[in-house]
């Protein structure tokens, strides 16, 4: 009987790189972070962008104390300075609010946002819908009416453009 050489079984050919499961996993985490990273740089600051409500600083002065100890006689009393008043211009000359029923939700909360007001978006569409690319909504109604003062926060009501209000 004559044997035959058989040469040892090859070994199994590694999988390329796209194949194996620790390459997606790795490709996932990044896009993950990436997509995060890109949110917080580069998301939607229209509803971010909220302008600070005005701030009045009032400061008050203490009389001086006498330098030097005085008698009953020659006191005289005590004179106060001026309080000194900080206000922001916002303050001083409050603009009546714009009338933005019937525009485009993204001019108006932008024409809203530059006169200083703080602004409250809401959904008048039928079904429970959300705001999400405000430059496909139109503004039906607005709280309070144009024209009011001394008001720092606006709500508009939209709907979708192809809807009516």
């Amino acid at each position: 009987m004559s044997t035959f050489y058989t040469p040892p079984p090859a070994d199994k050919p590694k999988k390329p790189v796209y194949r194996r499961k620790g390459f997606w996993i790795g490709v996932a985490v990044l896009a993950v972070v990436g997509s995060v990273a890109n949110a917080v740089n580069d998301g939607d600051t229209s509803t971010d962008a909220k302008p600070e409500p005005a701030v009045t600083v009032t400061k008050t002065a203490a009389p001086a104390a006498p330098a030097t100890p005085a008698k009953e006689e020659e006191s005289s009393p005590a004179v106060e300075e001026p309080v000194e008043e900080e206000t922001p211009a916002a303050e001083e000359a409050s603009e009546p609010v714009p009338d933005v029923v019937g525009m485009n939700h993204a001019d108006a909360m932008t024409v809203l946002h530059t006169a200083g007001f703080l602004v409250d978006e809401e959904s008048v569409s039928p079904g429970n819908t959300f705001i999400l690319n405000n430059s496909n909504w139109k503004v039906c109604s607005q709280s309070p009416q144009p024209g009011a003062t001394d008001v720092l926060r606006v709500t508009i009501n939209s709907v979708k453009l192809d809807e009516s209000c």
